[in-house]
């Protein structure tokens, strides 16, 4: 299993972080399709290699490939938007926030998967990329479609426990070289 490989490369100091990947994907809370896309939006959003090679692999055993190109498009695209919102709510200057963005978000429209997977996704991705307009407004469409606070909660944790293994495993390859 490629989850186990990604805990094997986690040091021991971070035992918390490889009992969290585990733990998180045994939940029940979500879908598999949900879990698993939060699962691999979060890896494409950080981007460490090893990272993201054994949570594909893993999610590939679950996800359809339309699922699969949709968890990605989900980083893909926060990647984007989360920067220039969380810029608008930066600046001082309030006038950035009445003009038109111009940026292409079409995927938003037709993510290719169900649209309250793909918002669950994009919430774990903004957990991660810090953006709170983002958070919001994902979180208010994930409520408004019946999404529970437990599930979201699901869809953060996952996000954060991600961000966190990312890092581990990033610093420790560092480490050692």
């Amino acid at each position: 299993m490629s989850l186990d490989a990604l805990r094997d490369l986690i040091p021991s100091y971070a035992k918390d972080i490889s009992l969290n990947l585990s733990s998180l994907a045994n939940e029940t809370i979500l879908t598999d399709q949900q879990k698993w896309g939060c699962y691999l939006a979060s890896a494409h959003a950080i981007g460490v290699p090893q990272v993201v090679k054994l949570i594909e692999a893993q999610a590939a055993t679950v996800l359809s490939p339309e699922a699969m190109n949709a968890a990605k498009s989900a980083a893909a695209i926060m990647g984007m938007t989360n920067i220039y919102y969380r810029s608008l709510h930066l600046v001082k200057n309030q006038e950035y926030t009445t003009l038109p963005a111009k940026l292409r978000m079409n995927v938003l429209a037709n993510p290719g998967v169900d649209k309250l997977d793909f918002e669950l996704w994009a919430t774990a991705v903004s957990a991660i990329n810090g953006c709170g307009a983002c958070l919001d407004a994902h979180e208010s469409e994930l409520r408004k479609h019946g999404m529970s606070n437990v599930q979201v909660q699901a869809a953060l944790r996952i996000g954060a426990v991600v961000h966190a293994a990312s890092r581990v495993v990033a610093s420790a390859i560092a480490a050692a070289e």
